[in-house]
C-alpha cells in the first residue's frame, strides 16, 4: 500500500480499534468527519498497529497503567468504560488481531462497523477484542461468513496486508493514536487534535486546503 499523490485533499485518520485515546475521540471525531463531508476533502482510515501479536498474559503493572489511563479519559472526555473488564478478562497486549479484523470488514464496506463493534465489545461490555472468539462473534453479528473470517483471520495475506499498511502509517507524520494527517499536492502536514472540539481541528483543515 502507498500513500499516492490524490486528485483532491486527503485526511487520514490513523487509529486502532484498541486504542482507549481514539475510543475517548471517536464522539468528536464523527462530528468532524460530519462536518468535512461537504467539504470535498477525502476521508481515508488507516490502521497504526498498537500492539503486535501476543498470548502472553498482560504484565500486572501494565494492566494498571492502562486502567488509571481509562479513568483519566473518563475524568477528561467524560467517556463511559466498563472496569469489569480488568477483572472479567485476561488481558493481553495484543491489539493487530483487531486490525486484522478490521481489515476483512473494510473488503466487504463493514469496517466502520467492525471499529464500532470492537470499541463496544471491549470499553462498554468488558469483552476481551484480542481473542479469536470476540472477533468471531462481532464479524457475525455484522453479517460476515464466520467460517470465512476465521479462516482469513489465520492467513499470511492478510498479515502481510496488515503490516504493509502499518509500515506505511509509520512514514507520515504522526505522534501516536488517533492522529489526523492532511495530504495535499503530496505534502502530508500533522492536523492538530482538540479532543473536546472538533471544530478547530475543522479550522485548520479547512485553512490548509
Amino acid at each position: 500500500m502507498n500513500l499516492k499523490k490524490s486528485p483532491k485533499p486527503t485526511l487520514y485518520y490513523v487509529y486502532d480499534p484498541m486504542c482507549s485515546w481514539c475510543w475517548g475521540y471517536a464522539p468528536t471525531w464523527h462530528k468532524l468527519r460530519t462536518a468535512l463531508a461537504e467539504s470535498g476533502i477525502t476521508v481515508e482510515y488507516k490502521l497504526g498497529g498498537l500492539a503486535p501479536d501476543s498470548n502472553e498474559p498482560m504484565p500486572q503493572e501494565m494492566q494498571t497503567f492502562l486502567e488509571q489511563t481509562w479513568h483519566k479519559i473518563s475524568d477528561q472526555l467524560g467517556t463511559a468504560f466498563n472496569y469489569d473488564f480488568w477483572q472479567n478478562c485476561q488481558p493481553r497486549r495484543s491489539t493487530y488481531p483487531a486490525c486484522r479484523a478490521v481489515l476483512i470488514a473494510r473488503e466487504y464496506g463493514l469496517a466502520q462497523q467492525m471499529l464500532s463493534r470492537i470499541q463496544t465489545a471491549y470499553y462498554l461490555e468488558a469483552r476481551n477484542p484480542s481473542d479469536l472468539d470476540t472477533l468471531t462473534a462481532i464479524a457475525t453479528k455484522i453479517g460476515l461468513n464466520n467460517a470465512e473470517f476465521v479462516t482469513q483471520m489465520h492467513s499470511e495475506l492478510l498479515n502481510q496486508k496488515l503490516m504493509t499498511e502499518i509500515a506505511t502509517v509509520r512514514q507520515l507524520p504522526i505522534q501516536g493514536f488517533p492522529s489526523l494527517v492532511l495530504e495535499k499536492n503530496g505534502l502530508f502536514k500533522p492536523i492538530p487534535l482538540d479532543y473536546l472540539d472538533w471544530q478547530n481541528s475543522y479550522q485548520q483543515i479547512i485553512n490548509d486546503v
